[in-house]
């Protein structure tokens, strides 16, 4: 398999399918999920019989539209995982800056 070979096999890798799966249809309604999806690669060669190549890829959920007859409504996807590092950064940030205030707080009164 040549490196063109590969390079256009890989485009099925860079789909919603990968995150989420199929639309799903139950009862008339009908959910299709969404999700961002981005990733890169490069690759080359030497000589003829000497190729490489190397992609990364990255994939997560973003939502899904929602479809009850001919009414469609999207349903944002809640990253529990994100918002846990964010808040963890946050505390960790707040100890740090208030920690730096209280030694400066006190340095200032032994003068």
């Amino acid at each position: 398999m040549g490196l063109k070979d590969i390079v256009a096999s890989t485009t099925e890798l860079y789909t919603a399918t990968r995150v989420y799966g199929e639309p799903v249809e139950k009862d008339g309604i009908v959910v299709i999920p969404a999700a961002m999806v981005t990733g890169g690669g490069g690759g080359g060669h030497e000589e003829p019989d000497k190729e490489g190549l190397g992609f990364g890829l990255f994939a997560r959920p973003t939502g899904a539209f929602v479809v009850r007859g001919s009414e469609v409504t999207w349903v944002p996807a809640v990253d529990v995982t994100a918002w846990g590092i964010t808040a963890g950064a946050v505390v960790i940030s707040l100890a740090w800056i208030l920690g730096r205030a209280a030694r400066r707080s006190r340095r200032g009164r032994k003068r």
